[in-house]
């Protein structure tokens, strides 16, 4: 795998239902790839929480997944508000999901926690009123 393969897609920000798609895709897609089953599930893990939070607080975006023999490495972006405190939206637990959210079983507050644990990197951009945008990777060893 000489130059990288990148996967686009769009996350609907108005359906849960099809909250998860792009994750389950890049499952079945690294898997193709013949990926360690290790890593497929530490980036299927990423992609899912990120994918998530951009339903619950950003109203969709935009996930790239590209795959170089050294690493995944998963971009998001998004339109959304913004995240006004990373360092506080980091801790565990910390949520700014709506009743309605956490009634649907989401905004436990483990969405930003989770993708770093998963991955090797994790970067975030966010610009209130502007939009955030999240880059990660996960290195095949």
């Amino acid at each position: 795998m000489a130059e990288a393969l990148n996967f686009h897609f769009i996350v609907d920000g108005e359906d849960f239902t099809s909250a998860g798609q792009a994750s389950v895709q890049v499952k079945k897609n690294l898997r193709q790839l013949g990926l360690p089953s290790e890593i497929i599930r530490r980036v299927s893990i990423a992609m899912y929480e990120g994918e998530i939070n951009m339903v619950i607080h950003a109203g969709g975006g935009t996930a790239d997944v590209n795959v170089t023999e050294d690493y995944v490495e998963i971009l998001l972006k998004d339109n959304g508000p913004g995240i006004k405190d990373v360092e506080q939206a980091m801790q565990e637990g910390f949520s700014t999901a709506t009743d309605s959210i956490r009634s649907l079983g989401f905004g436990a507050g483990m969405g930003l926690p989770n993708m770093k644990r998963y991955t090797d990197f994790m970067k975030i951009d966010s610009v209130l009123g502007k939009g955030t945008d999240i880059t990660m990777r996960v290195n095949i060893e």
